[in-house]
């Protein structure tokens, strides 16, 4: 059972590795229509803004929501 289990684990490590050595690079020389290179980076505190100060905001706003209608149907 273990066998069957390291052999399938070695095959599928095999394959993986095989097709990533043999899949076609990306295209990153090619420019694209409407790329603009030149742009400015995001700063690390729009950054965490953005990904970590946005979603923490909107969870807790919705927690919020749902406390509120919780609260106001066990009172009546």
């Amino acid at each position: 059972m273990v066998k069957n289990y390291a052999a399938r684990a070695g095959v599928v490590g095999a394959v993986t590795t095989l097709m990533l050595l043999t899949s076609s690079p990306a295209f990153a020389l090619t420019r694209d229509d409407g790329d603009d290179p030149g742009t400015k980076g995001l700063s690390v505190a729009e950054t965490l803004g953005l990904y970590v100060g946005a979603p923490l905001l909107l969870f807790l706003l919705i927690c919020g929501l749902v406390m509120v209608g919780d609260k106001s149907r066990k009172e009546s």
